[in-house]
């Protein structure tokens, strides 16, 4: 029998302290960690520079401003319709995403992870928010800015974010319907989000092994 994985998709609102949380989750399972990552095996996948994927990074307008045209109302045989559209360079970071999951057990963040392995048994979808002043102080210690430029930096940010996830799987970035538990670390804080997230993974892998009769 195959040995059952452990896959972890994090969705997190900008300056949630998600990827942090990420990183915590994926020592304590053992998971590999991918987010920044998937740029670099979604260019391996596809031969193209992964500094198209960087530029792409979860921002649904990339190639719009690039071309003042969406790839979509360009002609079928144009090489960037082919090759070289948004939407291809996200069935790329796709497929690189469904096959680091196949190898073992891994950790995702963002990048549609949740959507893109809505089929897979073995994947718990998180969300992680923060409460906004939080996660304005975040930003600004990151990017060394006050916290009227981190405020403009988090709602660009999110708002990007939100409308590639929208875009690409037809749900709402954040809507708990998407996700198996939605978490304020504020509350907890970052290590107390964690554990309290590890506890319901274990939970939810317990629960399904007692529905699937395993032991």
């Amino acid at each position: 029998m195959t040995e059952k994985r452990i896959i972890i998709n994090i969705g997190r609102q900008l300056g949630s302290g998600g990827r942090q949380i990420g990183r915590m989750l994926a020592e304590e399972f053992g998971c590999t960690f991918y987010d920044k990552e998937l740029l670099n095996l979604a260019a391996k996948e596809s031969g193209f520079d992964e500094r198209f994927f960087e530029q792409n990074d979860e921002h649904k307008n990339f190639f719009k401003s690039l071309f003042q045209l969406h790839a979509s109302h360009i002609d079928d045989s144009n090489f960037y319709t082919n090759r070289f559209s948004q939407e291809n360079l996200f069935l790329f970071q796709a497929e690189a995403i469904r096959k680091a999951a196949q190898t073992g057990n891994c950790v995702f963040v963002g990048r549609c992870a949740d959507y893109i392995l809505r089929d897979d048994p073995d994947a718990c979808n998180i969300f992680i928010t923060a409460d906004l002043e939080d996660r304005v102080r975040r930003v600004a210690e990151r990017h060394g800015c006050d916290k009227e430029s981190a405020l403009k930096i988090l709602n660009s940010k999110e708002s990007n974010r939100a409308s590639y996830y929208n875009y690409y799987t037809g749900k709402k970035w954040g809507h708990s319907q998407s996700y198996h538990l939605c978490v304020n670390s504020s509350v907890l804080g970052i290590e107390g989000t964690a554990s309290l997230i590890s506890d319901f993974i274990k939970g939810r892998m317990k629960a399904n092994d007692q529905t699937t009769g395993k032991k």
